[in-house]
């Protein structure tokens, strides 16, 4: 399996580049459950698009502080390969709501603010490919948009506190989720202790509150894993 890996994450501040870049963090999720499989990135934040999707069997769609509705070229475009291509689609956070943007959903402001910390979501319609993260999971979230209204064809299979809509499916070609399931707990204190102050003192403080327990990354990541595996295997897609 060959995933091209969409980055859109426009931070390139000291702290991005002490860190590991969304590139290789997609990149290591992947190689958790599918060591043998192959990624290539492409900053598509700085227009680096792929030339060709001929080449690859399934697209994965970072997050990002950026919004949906930027003006920026790069986001038009891509929202239009979103809309072009026949590959199976991957989106996490800002990937989840510029798929629903694209397709003919739309997305606005999260109405209770930032979502931050280690969410509970719930699955309220689960996908053969979701089998291993049973009737909830966790992972970490970091948004202040959300989906509001799906695109024609669409179905939530997620909630969470504040997030109706947290993620959804488009028959087998599309799964989405709102979080981050790249993210690891040590990513994000380090990213509470650089930027908490600007989320608000009572944000932070509860996103510190539910670094309890454990992430449910693994479980996700094969679910990923699953979900490409059955959309390469049941469909036949023109490139």
């Amino acid at each position: 399996m060959h995933l091209a890996i969409l980055v859109t994450n426009t931070d390139l501040s000291d702290f991005a580049h002490r860190h590991p870049f969304d590139a290789e963090k997609f990149e290591t999720m992947v190689h958790s459950v599918r060591p043998d499989w192959t990624c290539t990135a492409f900053r598509v934040h700085l227009d680096e698009f792929p030339p060709s999707l001929a080449p690859f069997d399934g697209i994965i769609i970072t997050g990002s502080p950026a919004s949906v509705h930027d003006t920026d070229p790069w986001v038009g475009r891509l929202l239009e390969v979103i809309r072009n291509t026949t590959l199976p689609l991957f989106g996490a956070c800002y990937g989840h709501q510029a798929i629903a943007l694209a397709l003919g959903g739309t997305v606005g402001d999260n109405p209770h603010g930032w979502s931050l910390g280690l969410k509970r979501s719930d699955v309220v319609d689960p996908q053969p490919w979701m089998a291993g993260l049973g009737g909830s999971y966790r992972q970490f979230a970091a948004h202040k948009e959300q989906v509001t209204a799906l695109p024609d064809g669409a179905q939530t299979i997620t909630s969470a506190d504040g997030v109706p809509c947290a993620g959804f499916v488009m028959g087998r070609r599309v799964y989405t989720t709102q979080n981050h399931p790249e993210i690891s707990p040590a990513f994000f204190e380090a990213l509470l202790a650089e930027f908490g102050p600007s989320f608000g003192a009572d944000v932070a403080a509860a996103a510190k509150a539910s670094m309890t327990g454990q992430d449910d990354n693994l479980a996700y990541a094969e679910s990923i894993a699953a979900f490409f595996e059955q959309a390469v295997k049941g469909e036949r897609y023109t490139r």
